[in-house]
């Protein structure tokens, strides 16, 4: 496996009103969209080009949606994980543009 193009821990994932996890991880790597719980285990994973992310305009900073398999997931992300390289961005509105960059190069 590659190196990751996104990857963030600590991620709360909900689906509806029922909490999967309080600190589960993100990846997108080799084209892949993987949400895991905070043991490694998978919960979903699609081929990234298939996954629909967005953030709503509402939403408090670092809250995300994902759409996986038919699925709608609630994704909270720590806002405290932004790397050096992209000051402004919080890490909910960087997993979308992963997302839809990812899309792009293996959709």
């Amino acid at each position: 496996m590659g190196e990751p193009e996104f990857a963030a821990s600590g991620v709360r994932i909900g689906r509806r009103l029922r909490s999967l996890t309080r600190a589960g991880q993100i990846r997108i790597a080799d084209g892949r969209l993987e949400l895991l719980t905070s043991y490694g285990s998978e919960i979903d994973s699609a081929p990234v080009g298939t996954v629909r992310a967005g953030t709503s305009w509402f939403a408090p900073d670092g809250r995300a949606h994902a759409d996986v398999n038919g699925t709608r997931y609630s994704l909270t992300l720590d806002p405290g994980e932004t790397p050096p390289g992209a000051p402004g961005l919080s890490a909910a509105r960087r997993f979308v543009e992963a997302v839809r960059r990812a899309g792009e190069r293996n959709g």
